[in-house]
Formats: C-alpha cells, structure tokens, sequence
C-alpha cells in the first residue's frame, strides 16, 4: 500500500488540532474524505484539505463504505465512537479512534471481540503514550534504574469548566454525549498513561467524584440545561506489586491549560514527568537516582533522546503497514481502560472499593 487514503468522521476541535494536521504531516498517510453532520465542519475541510464534494458525507456509513477509503479516522463525541468503530471493524477498514473507546464496558468487550476476529488493525489515540518523556519514563523504569516501584501520583488538571470561563453546555457535560466528565475526557488519559508507563495493571480502586457547576446555558440560548457528569474526579488504586497510584484529575484548576504532572517513586529513584509547566503541550522529564540524588534531593532534567520522539498519527500508518514499535494503544488498551473508568463511576456512586 504506496498511501493509505483516509476518510475521518468528525471534524471537531481535537480532528482540527491533532488528527488531521497529523494525517497531513504522514507521507504514508492522505485525507481523501471527511464526514460530519454540521455542514460548516465540512466546508472546513474542503477549505483546509481540498476535499472535494462528493467526498463530503453526513453519514458515516457512507465514508466507511467508499472504495477510495482505506482507513478509518474517528474523532466524534463518544456516544458514536462504539457505532462508526464497529462499522469500520464489520468492513474490514483499519481504524483510529478517540478515547473513551465506548460508553460502557460492554460495549469495549464487544468492539474488541469484533475487531480480533475480522483481524481489524486498529488504535486507541491515547496522545500522551507519544510523548517523548513518556516513553522515556517508561524506558528507565522497564531498565530497573528506579527499582521496585512503591508510589505513582498522577494529577491533570484544566480550568475551562469554571464559573468565570462561562463555557455552555456543550456535549462534554452531558452524560448521554460522553458517558463521564472529567474522568472520560482526562482521567482516562491520566489511568492509561499510568498503566503504559509502570507497565502495571490495576487490582482495586476507589473514587470520589463531583460536579461544581449543575446547570449552563444551552448552546440554542433557550435556557439552562442540567450538567450530569462530574466535574473532578480523584481516586485511588492498587496496582500491581502493591503500587500506591493517586489520582487528582479536573476542569476546575485555576490558570491550568493542559496541565499534567505525573511523579513515580521507587527504590532506587524518582521519576517526574511533566506536561505544560515549562510551557503549552512542552513536556519534561525529571529524575533523582542514586545515592547522591537521594542525599543531595536533587532532581535532574533530562534532554530528551530522539529515538523516543514519535508522532500519533504517523504510529497509526505504521500500525497499518506492519512497522509498529508497539507501543501505541490497542483495542485491547481501550477495552481494558473502558472498565477501568466504569469501576470509578461506580465507586464515585457507592463509596466502595472496586475489585477489578
């Protein structure tokens, strides 16, 4: 396959931001079609992308099944994301989509049960797995250079759900849209990016939850609309080797842009990663090792080795071509972090630890 032709559904802001300037940037990758059902997105993209017209759909059946396709880009709302996946998988049409994968948990099993049995190559575009301090990070601790891993204190906080912002309500705060707030739409990040970088899964967790704004204009201007998805979420967790993981994830955190800081602590050594302090979407890596950072309590920056710069939308025409490093997340990832963020709604409901 010379170029995979892509055709993407829904040209929203994260299609606009990542996705298709990420398609653009591949030269194994090429937009050939785009669909949504909001007419200015679409003449976006015959603008931006030279998409002509018959290429523009509203229905995504529709771009699934054009033989000009060849791949499938999926950046909707979520409660769609499950429907077009699923379509894409039944036709056998490689696929991208946006995190939470699905709504529920059994939704997950089903798309990734399809998906394996097709023999569909797919991703889940888990962004922060492409950070190069991520992998970093993941590099030192799978080289044993901070030891056995005893805590992991994951925070991301962003400030556009406050009072002040005077954000509407938009499909993000309501739950038939998105399934969860800030925890599908950051917390699922911060509980794969944990996993991917310590390489460990989750036994048993614990949450709460909540919502600090109940009521936003409506995006029609008829009135107030009722907000049902949390606004913060802060759980915690026992991983494997009884790894103590905190996690502080919100909309509420005064002045924060994309703000991430995730800090490991083992035996041996420290690790700090760092997103959005130094500047916007700038990520850093800190570490402490030995005896002397240890008495010295000095923590190190590290420059950041080219090896472990990598670009998402690039690993999915890699994924596609059979030269994947393996490290982007699979259906499987999806599935399993699906039921991660269904375990701390529950918790959030009840107050009670989550076997997992």
């Amino acid at each position: 396959m010379s170029c995979i032709r892509v055709g993407s559904v829904g040209i929203g802001g994260i299609s606009r931001h990542v996705h298709l300037p990420g398609i653009e940037r591949s030269p194994d990758l090429k937009l050939v079609a785009v669909c949504d059902i909001d007419p200015e997105a679409l003449r976006y993209a015959q603008e931006k992308y030279g998409i002509d017209e018959a290429h523009c759909f509203t229905d995504y059946h529709d771009l699934i099944n054009c033989p000009d396709v060849d791949a499938v880009d999926i950046s909707t709302p979520n409660d769609v994301h499950y429907e077009v996946a699923l379509a894409a998988a039944e036709a056998g049409k490689p696929y991208a989509v946006e995190k939470p994968i699905v709504m529920t948990g059994e939704q997950a099993d089903h798309l990734a049960q399809v998906t394996k049995e097709r023999g569909v190559k797919s991703m889940v575009c888990f962004s922060y797995r492409f950070k190069a301090s991520a992998r970093y990070a993941k590099d030192l601790i799978e080289r044993g250079l901070i030891g056995d891993i005893y805590h992991v204190d994951m925070q991301y906080y962003q400030a556009w759900g406050l009072p002040m912002c005077n954000t509407p309500l938009v499909w993000r705060f309501e739950q038939k849209h998105t399934g969860s707030g800030a925890l599908g739409d950051l917390g699922s990040h911060a509980l794969d990016l944990v996993r991917f970088v310590t390489g460990k899964e989750y036994k048993r967790l614990i949450s709460h939850t909540g919502t600090f704004v109940h009521e936003r204009e409506k995006l029609d201007s008829s009135g107030m609309g009722k907000v049902d998805v949390d606004d913060f979420s802060n759980y915690f967790a026992e991983m494997d080797g009884g790894t103590a993981a905190t996690f502080r994830i919100t909309r509420f955190g005064f002045g924060r842009g994309n703000y991430q800081t995730m800090e490991i602590y083992g035996s041996r050594g420290a690790i700090q990663y760092e997103l959005d302090h130094a500047a916007p979407d700038v990520d850093e890596i800190y570490v402490c090792m030995g005896e002397v950072g240890q008495e010295s309590h000095t923590f190190t920056k590290l420059p950041l080795p080219d090896k472990f710069k990598v670009d998402q939308m690039q690993s999915f025409a890699d994924i596609i071509l059979g030269k994947a490093d393996g490290k982007a997340a699979t259906i499987e990832d999806g599935r399993v972090n699906q039921h991660l963020v269904d375990a701390v709604i529950r918790s959030g409901e009840t107050g009670e630890w989550e076997t997992l």
